[in-house]
């Protein structure tokens, strides 16, 4: 089955990637390790609160310093 669209990186189409990477630009990442099952724990948490793990763990951390600073 042939595409006419051309596909970059993760299938997006060259606009796309383009729109992605200026959105990225923004961004750093953060390497946290942890045991498979923790993450699954908090993965599965996550979805229970309607939210991303990545979201979830960005929340966390805001309300704890939010928390550590009313101290």
């Amino acid at each position: 089955m042939a595409d006419n669209k051309k596909s970059t990186y993760r299938g997006f189409t060259p606009a796309q990637a383009e729109a992605h990477k200026r959105y990225m630009k923004d961004f750093v990442e953060i390497k946290v390790r942890m045991t498979a099952d923790k993450r699954s724990l908090v993965q599965s948490h996550a979805a229970k609160m309607g939210e991303s793990a990545t979201g979830f763990i960005n929340r966390a951390i805001d309300e704890t310093m939010e928390r550590d600073n009313q101290e």
